[in-house]
């Protein structure tokens, strides 16, 4: 199932992306005569509960009930499948590839920096570059979105605590990055973590050990990987952050960038005011946003 939080004329609400529509499930529970958590968040941390609720009332609906509590995608405004994640949390240097095209060393434990809430932003929407900032890259991002709290979790286990995954665009601007030497101001601006179009479960997506993920800027294809360049593969991820901090549901954690970044081109491809990003992720889907300069 592919999850997503949408606006509907003046009302948000969620649900199950089900070919060129999107399912309300409040609606649904409601047409059985059922409760299920009226926001997505809710909904997450009641975890394999409320899958397996959503599983029966889809069994058991029909066709005409399914377009009843329906509408068109064209109709909807898909938004950032999770507001106010508790956490964002984020690896560096987490594909062998993106590694060598930047001359760095294999880290042998993961590199982990956090963005605050407010980067948060969701499909078609803008990434705002101020007018001081000269250096705007992407990085497209396999984003693990967790359902299950969990501490020292094992890698074996990890995958109980993952709810699904969304796609992630690490925006960032290397001047201050690179001015810092460290990472926080240079990637926590506003808008500087579209996510979604959808959270694909768990469930359906099981090996993330081989998806592609692809990047274009304007048309022009920058970033051609695949997860299986990862360094530390999602159990590993979940295992090593979790001995550091309490991972929490609806924490996001973005896995990292494939090659193929603008600040390692030859030469360097920086964003500009109009350029359209587009990150694809094999089982998950498309996530598009446009760059908007503002002074």
């Amino acid at each position: 199932m592919k999850f997503t939080r949408y606006r509907y004329q003046k009302e948000k609400g969620y649900g199950i992306i089900n070919k060129q529509a999107v399912l309300s499930l409040p609606a649904l529970a409601k047409h059985f005569k059922t409760e299920v958590p009226q926001k997505l968040e809710g909904f997450i941390a009641e975890g394999k509960k409320a899958l397996e609720k959503t599983e029966n009332l889809l069994k058991n609906a029909d066709s005409n009930t399914i377009k009843k509590v329906s509408k068109p995608l064209y109709q909807v405004t898909l938004l950032q499948p999770i507001p106010f994640p508790p956490k964002i949390i984020c690896l560096g240097l987490n594909y062998f590839d993106h590694a060598a095209e930047t001359r760095s060393a294999i880290p042998d434990e993961p590199i982990i920096f956090l963005k605050p809430h407010t980067a948060i932003t969701g499909p078609n929407q803008p990434i705002i570059k101020p007018a001081f900032v000269k250096q705007l890259d992407y990085e497209g991002e396999l984003c693990i979105v967790v359902g299950k709290a969990g501490k020292n979790i094992s890698a074996r286990e990890a995958k109980k605590h993952v709810f699904g995954y969304t796609v992630f665009n690490d925006v960032s601007a290397r001047d201050f990055q690179f001015k810092d030497g460290q990472w926080t101001r240079g990637k926590s601006f506003d808008t500087f973590a579209p996510t979604g179009p959808c959270i694909t479960t768990e469930k359906q997506l099981k090996n993330t050990d081989d998806l592609s993920i692809r990047t274009w800027v304007n048309g022009e294809l920058r970033q051609n990987g695949t997860t299986r360049n990862m360094v530390f593969k999602v159990g590993e991820i979940l295992h090593h952050l979790s001995r550091v901090m309490t991972l929490d549901p609806c924490d996001i954690i973005a896995t990292g960038t494939p090659a193929g970044v603008g600040f390692a081109k030859k030469p360097k491809q920086f964003l500009k005011n109009g350029d359209i990003v587009r990150i694809e992720i094999e089982g998950i889907g498309v996530l598009e946003n446009f760059v908007e300069e503002r002074t």
